[in-house]
């Protein structure tokens, strides 16, 4: 009986464990990006400019 009890416990354990590991991945997939969006190439677009 103590058998299947620990067995039991470590099941509940794991699925908690994943479904955590789940819920944190999707948590970072979701965040936004820390670098901004700045172009790395920009063109003098002004009419002074040739």
């Amino acid at each position: 009986m103590r058998t299947l009890t620990a067995v039991a416990i470590t099941v509940v354990a794991a699925a908690a464990l994943a479904v955590a590991a789940a819920f944190a991945v999707v948590a970072l997939l979701d965040a936004p990006p820390e670098q901004p969006n700045t172009p790395l190439i920009s063109y003098d677009t002004s009419p002074t400019g040739r």
